[in-house]
């Protein structure tokens, strides 16, 4: 008698090998068969007709602060996924003195767009050091296991103090502590360390993050902590035109480390063809066993515009920021009043900060937004199209769309991964054999972005849906997301659907197969909002053997726990 089996599904078992029907058996957390099982389980679930794959691990997330309070780990927990890890980009709370919590959490609130009222009221501190840090979380369940990464800003916070500032270098003796901090983390189970380079990434304050330009001794020496702990991935945010200019201190470090450097790989306006050059680069590291990888988002990385959103076109307009003090409702109802609406689109915006004045102004990138193709539009359903370049009339017709839908219409701004005007270039870099799939987000970017859904979008969308160009295979689609992202960190336990490996599987009505529409929320501490956008169907999901979501709700199970460190693979 096994615990569960799952009969007659299409499987899809993570390896990249064409689909099969088959029975998979489940003992306690880990697969028992796969294949034709002929005992009966304690619980049996049909699958006929359904595609049944591991559950997903999602490599990009900043749940650093939300796991503290959030068992379901949402939105990630209602996408299939049944492992996260945090602490990219170089910001987290761990390490943290008493007194620099507050600089950590304007750091977050800056760099991921996480209103710092709901971090200063909902992390439940219990930790100073790195490894206390983990000691907390383990204390905890989850939805799904959660693995951790060492982050650079707070390591240079907890050495240098109010030196950690960029720009001021690190002397040796903290370069040298700082490497200690990073091997202390690791070997108590942190499964990599992360930093950012990035002008983009700043403090709510408008600083840079501590070590965006540090000096590359202090990076090297960093990396000599790691491979003294003898695991772990190096993950870093660059400046996308940066890109190349990195890649000898990326290739050094994979060197010396002998593990895995990933960078955050997209594509930007301001060079749109050197994703090409990168793959080039990132073949001659292959060449010359350098374990060097590109991190890929499955769609272009892009602002959603909205009323409650944190931005939309009407940003810094007098009329418009006059109705801040309202609520929601209050407001929308305000902005329905034709004299209001005269007046916003009468008036130019006072915000001068140039990355409002480009998402507000370029209606040449503004589309509107009603559902999954719409993270691929057409040029000429443009709002700036449509207004034949009119962008008083474009104006008009963003305000109106505003309105759409009770007052939660939004605006799809495509940021990063469009300067093509479609999703080819990320088609050819997905199916290149040094990138890993990446960059949903989860838990971050609460008023600006929602790509926790992105497991989910990549089936129902590049696997199913997509008409403007070639598709990807389902069967690569799963891999990408199972396999691949859990050997990159080192969980060899997971990610494949064969007898021996951790019982995390979802079963899914592929044909119905959807993410809903992003929508604002008021749920995270103090009632502060989020964008949220949930997936549409999971039959099931499991992980440790323990069913947690059934037709697409939680089911109040909890099996989830901290990773401490690398999974073996199981001894088949």
């Amino acid at each position: 008698m096994h615990d569960v089996v799952i009969r007659n599904g299409t499987i899809v078992d993570g390896t990249g090998q064409p689909r099969f029907v088959g029975d998979i058996a489940i003992d306690g957390e880990v697969i028992s068969a796969v294949g034709q099982v002929t005992g009966s389980g304690e619980r049996e679930i049909d699958a006929t007709g359904l595609l049944v794959t591991p559950g997903f691990v999602d490599m990009h997330t900043h749940y650093d602060a939300q796991a503290t309070w959030d068992p379901y780990i949402t939105p990630s927990g209602w996408h299939g996924v049944t492992t996260v890890v945090m602490g990219n980009c170089g910001v987290g709370f761990a390490p943290a003195r008493t007194e620099r919590r507050d600089f950590l959490i304007r750091l977050m609130e800056g760099v991921e767009d996480i209103p710092g009222a709901a971090l200063t009221d909902g992390i439940q501190w219990e930790w100073e050091t790195f490894p206390e840090y983990l000691d907390a979380l383990e204390k905890r369940s989850f939805v799904a296991d959660i693995g951790t990464q060492v982050p650079h800003s707070a390591v240079r916070a907890w050495v240098m103090d109010e030196r950690c500032a960029d720009g001021i270098d690190a002397t040796a003796e903290e370069i040298a502590e700082m490497r200690a901090i990073t091997t202390e983390g690791l070997r108590a189970g942190a499964l990599g360390f992360s930093t950012s380079r990035t002008p983009l990434h700043k403090s709510i304050d408008g600083d840079l993050v501590p070590g965006t330009s540090a000096e590359i001794e202090e990076v090297l020496g960093i990396a000599d902590g790691m491979a003294e702990a003898g695991h772990g991935v190096f993950e870093c945010a660059l400046h996308h035109p940066d890109v190349p200019e990195s890649f000898s201190w990326m290739r050094e470090i994979a060197t010396r480390t002998e593990k895995p450097v990933v960078f955050n790989f997209n594509i930007s306006d301001i060079a749109p063809e050197l994703w090409r050059d990168v793959l080039e680069m990132l073949d001659e590291a292959a060449a010359d066993n350098v374990e060097l990888y590109g991190q890929v988002a499955g769609r272009p990385v892009g602002v959603l515009m909205s009323w409650d959103g944190t931005l939309n076109p009407f940003v810094g307009r007098p009329s418009f920021e006059a109705l801040r003090g309202l609520t929601p409702s209050e407001r929308k109802e305000r902005l329905t009043d034709p004299e209001t609406r005269a007046a916003i689109l009468s008036e130019r915006s006072t915000d001068d900060r140039p990355i409002v004045r480009f998402v507000a102004d370029t209606f040449e990138r503004m589309w509107r937004f009603e559902g999954d193709a719409d993270y691929e539009p057409e040029a000429n359903a443009s709002l700036a199209s449509l207004a034949d370049g009119d962008p008083g009339r474009a104006a008009e017709l963003a305000y109106d769309h505003l309105n759409h839908d009770d007052g939660n219409g939004i605006i799809y701004f495509p940021f990063l991964n469009y300067s093509a005007g479609n999703l080819d270039p990320l088609h050819e870099m997905h199916q290149h054999h040094r990138t890993r799939m990446g960059l949903a987000d989860g838990g971050a970017h609460c008023g600006t972005i929602v790509d926790g859904g992105m497991p989910t979008y990549m089936l129902s969308y590049w696997a199913r849906d997509r008409s403007r160009g070639d598709r990807l295979e389902l069967e690569w689609v799963v891999h990408r997301q199972t396999q691949q992202t859990a050997e990159f960190y080192g969980l060899d336990d997971r990610g494949v659907l064969k007898p021996g490996f951790r019982a995390d599987v979802n079963v899914i009505d592929f044909e119905n197969l959807a993410v809903d529409m992003p929508r604002m929320r008021w749920d995270l501490p103090t009632g502060a909002p989020r964008y949220v956008q949930q997936g549409r169907g999971y039959r099931y999901t499991i992980c440790r053997g323990a069913v947690t979501v059934e037709d697409d709700s939680f089911t109040g199970a909890l099996p989830g726990a901290l990773i401490r460190g690398p999974q073996a693979a199981p001894a088949i």
